[in-house]
C-alpha cells in the first residue's frame, strides 16, 4: 500500500499560502498545523475541544491528554504542544468571532459543530489538491512530523511515544527517506 506523501518544506509553505487565500483560512491552517506540528491523526483532531487546549486562564496549554477512546491504540496519550504550535493555535483562537465555549469543537464546521474524521480527511485532501500537492492525504502531516523528528536525531523511543505507537517498527514505516538524505549520509562517512 502506497504511503501518504511527506511534504517538502517548500510544499508545506505552499499549502499554508493557499490556505491563507481561501475561506475558513484560520480554521484550515490550525487543522494542517495540528497534523504537521503535533503529528495528530484526523480522528484525534476531530475529537478535540477547546477545553483540551486551554489552560484555566485561557492560554494555550503546552500539553494535553487525548482520552483512550479518542486514540487508535485505545490508550490515553499526552500530546506536547511546541511553542510554534501554541502560537498558531493562539492566533486561530484570536480569529474566531463567535466564542465557541470550552466544550465546543476546536475545528468546527461552518455550522459550528464538530467534523467527523472522514469529513476532515476530505477537507485535508481538498486543501492539498488546491495547493497542487499530489499524493498528500490526511496522514501526510503525521508522516512529516515523525520524519522531521527522526532526521533531527530524536530518539526512536521518544518519537514512538509522541506518535502513540506501540511498536518501533510501526514508527519506522512513517519515516521518509529520499535520495538527498541518502547522499548526505554517505558524504558524512566518506568525508
Amino acid at each position: 500500500m502506497k504511503q501518504a506523501k511527506v511534504l517538502s518544506d517548500d510544499e508545506f509553505r505552499r499549502v499554508l499560502a493557499v490556505i491563507s487565500h481561501a475561506r475558513h483560512a484560520a480554521r484550515n491552517r490550525a487543522l494542517i498545523q495540528l497534523s504537521h506540528l503535533a503529528g495528530l491523526r484526523v480522528g484525534e483532531i476531530a475529537t478535540l475541544t477547546w477545553d483540551n487546549l486551554l489552560e484555566p486562564n485561557g492560554e494555550i496549554a503546552r500539553q494535553f491528554t487525548l482520552k483512550a477512546e479518542h486514540t487508535k491504540s485505545g490508550e490515553a496519550r499526552t500530546v506536547h504542544v511546541s511553542a510554534r504550535l501554541a502560537r498558531e493555535l493562539a492566533s486561530y483562537k484570536g480569529c474566531i468571532t463567535k466564542e465557541p465555549g470550552r466544550k465546543g469543537p476546536l475545528i468546527a464546521s461552518q455550522k459550528g459543530g464538530a467534523f467527523s474524521a472522514n469529513s476532515l480527511c476530505q477537507l485535508m485532501g481538498r486543501i492539498y489538491a488546491d495547493a497542487g500537492i499530489n499524493g498528500a492525504t490526511s496522514h501526510s502531516g503525521r508522516r512529516w512530523f515523525i520524519t522531521k523528528l527522526a532526521h533531527a536525531g530524536i530518539s526512536p523511543k521518544v518519537i514512538m511515544t509522541l506518535a502513540g505507537h506501540r511498536h518501533l517498527t510501526t514508527t519506522q514505516r512513517y519515516i521518509e527517506v529520499n535520495d538527498t538524505m541518502l547522499a548526505n549520509a554517505v558524504a558524512l562517512v566518506l568525508s
